[in-house]
């Protein structure tokens, strides 16, 4: 996962087991790996498919 976003082991590893909180910036690369959108990590959706997103992404 660390290739995949750029958020650090030892973060990852703080950030599931509840120890941590995802910033920002680490919330929108896990969506960007993981293809999907940030409101759908934050349970604030069920529709996991991505928004459209710009080119330059």
């Amino acid at each position: 996962m660390q290739m995949l976003t750029g958020i650090d082991q030892s973060d990852y590893s703080k950030i599931e087991s509840g120890k941590r909180h995802l910033s920002f910036e680490q919330c929108k690369r896990l969506a960007l790996a993981l293809d999907t959108s940030m409101d759908y990590l934050a349970g604030l959706t069920d529709e996991p498919a991505p928004y459209p997103r710009r080119k330059n992404l």
